[in-house]
């Protein structure tokens, strides 16, 4: 009697077992397809699945190819770029496209793309994957190829600073994975450091643009991430990310498989390893690490160099980051700078500064997070706004409810305010804009806010 009873309490638990992960793909499964009906939906049916089997992610048969990508800055772009190269070697590929890069959109991206028994479909699971949240991901699988581009400032209210981030994203590695690392920015390199993992390090040599040093306001790079001595620097590319060495402990910056040998911003190209010329979608520094982490996970993957130089010189920036428009007789380009995130505007800021022409600028700040409610502006302190005080820069407009938080900025930075136009809507700030003025056009604004200008303007 005893071990009858034993013999179905144990298919009884298989039972379950079994049924729980069924229910599961197909409630996530059934809710995704009415979420694409309606247009959204990249995570609650992940959110669900979890629910109804929270180890899901253990359970599912993954490829044998999958690729991760985190970091402050550039997630989205890279993957798109990894995306792409893959494709054009005849790779097919599911990748979260949403952006939903906490577990629940990583659940709903796999059960999405894999059959009702777990089974994933495609050569390639390609994940951008949120920095803070990677540790809750990972403890159920390992991606093969793990990509770290960098840490900066971000997200203040909800990040803390960037070595905390770095501490929750040493908690997300695993054994198994090999890690792709930016080697000039020694919070990502340390991490070598501690794992015994296989790296493989990329980073940018030194060239026309470097400083000596930083031209943040802050300074992340100041102490050494290893012994907390102080960090000396050859020299910066920007922020914290350049050559580096500690005074004290020998960390430095390794040697890298994959280097920018050469870049040419003005005319948008850079050069791999002496050899490969690519052409660059946004003439930016960050950008360009961005497409170099891309070519190092091509070029572990053996793929085709000259297909992969072909995709990555027709890729276009499809992530919103970069989008042009027309007010009228005026052509203006938008670029997304991440609210909360200094590093982002100082590197859109040096972006405009490259420009040989004359300069209107706006800046628009109204709704700091699309997610959370915050009203925190105490990162503007850190953008690097002095820069504008270049003389190609004509004039500052800035719009939004938080125009009196950034007026008060621009004063301690030592402006002249008669040199910068406050709104209080967008609206009011592009009826000034809609001129005859033969200054060329930037708007530096966050997702979150984006759409109060692109709603008024027509997009190119």
């Amino acid at each position: 009697m005893y071990v009858r009873k034993e013999v179905n309490n144990f298919f009884s638990l298989g039972y379950n077992y079994i049924m729980r992960k069924l229910f599961a793909i197909l409630v996530c499964k059934i809710i995704r397809k009415i979420g694409n009906y309606v247009g959204r939906g990249s995570s609650l049916p992940g959110k669900i699945a979890l629910k109804i089997c929270p180890d899901i992610l253990s359970r599912l048969q993954l490829p044998e190819l999958t690729i991760a990508v985190t970091g402050s800055n550039g997630k989205t772009s890279t993957v798109e770029m990894i995306q792409q190269i893959l494709n054009s070697n005849d790779k097919t590929v599911a990748y979260n496209y949403e952006g939903s890069n906490q577990i629940e959109g990583i659940t709903t991206l796999i059960i999405d793309n894999s059959d009702y028994n777990g089974k994933f479909l495609k050569d390639v699971l390609l994940m951008e994957v949120d920095e803070r949240y990677a540790k809750h991901i990972f403890k159920y699988f390992a991606p093969k190829y793990y990509v770290i581009n960098n840490l900066y400032r971000d997200q203040l209210t909800r990040n803390g600073n960037p070595e905390y981030v770095m501490n929750d994203i040493k908690k997300s590695i695993r054994n198994e994975s090999i890690l792709v690392l930016n080697a000039d920015d020694p919070l990502i390199a340390s991490l070598a450091e501690e794992f015994e993992n296989e790296v493989v390090f990329f980073g940018m040599g030194e060239n026309e643009y470097v400083k000596e040093e930083s031209n943040s306001i802050y300074d992340d790079g100041y102490y050494c991430p290893v012994c907390k001595s102080k960090m000396i620097y050859d020299y910066r590319q920007y922020g914290h990310v350049g050559k580096y060495h500690c005074s004290k402990c020998g960390f430095e910056r390794p040697d890298v498989a994959y280097e920018i040998s050469d870049i040419d911003l003005h005319e948008g190209r850079m050069l791999i390893n002496n050899k490969y010329e690519i052409k660059l979608a946004l003439n930016a520094l960050y950008n360009a690490y961005n497409v170099l982490s891309a070519f190092t996970v091509g070029s572990l993957l053996e793929l085709n160099d000259k297909k992969m130089i072909k995709s990555l010189n027709s890729y276009l920036i499809k992530n919103g980051r970069f989008k042009q428009f027309r007010l009228n007789n005026r052509i203006g380009t938008l670029l997304i700078s991440k609210h909360e995130n200094s590093l982002s505007y100082n590197s859109n800021i040096e972006y405009v500064l490259n420009r040989d022409n004359d300069i209107s600028i706006m800046f628009i700040i109204d709704d700091i997070s699309r997610k959370y409610f915050t009203s925190d502006t105490s990162w503007i302190w850190d953008i690097n706004f002095e820069l504008l005080k270049a003389d190609n820069i004509k004039e500052i407009i800035i719009a939004g409810k938080y125009i009196n938080d950034l007026a008060v900025r621009f004063k301690y930075a030592g402006f002249d305010m008669e040199k910068i136009m406050l709104y209080e809507t967008v609206d009011e700030a592009l009826k000034y804009l809609d001129n005859d003025s033969k200054n060329e056009l930037f708007v530096l604004t966050c997702f979150s806010d984006e759409a109060k200008l692109l709603k008024e303007v027509e997009q190119i």
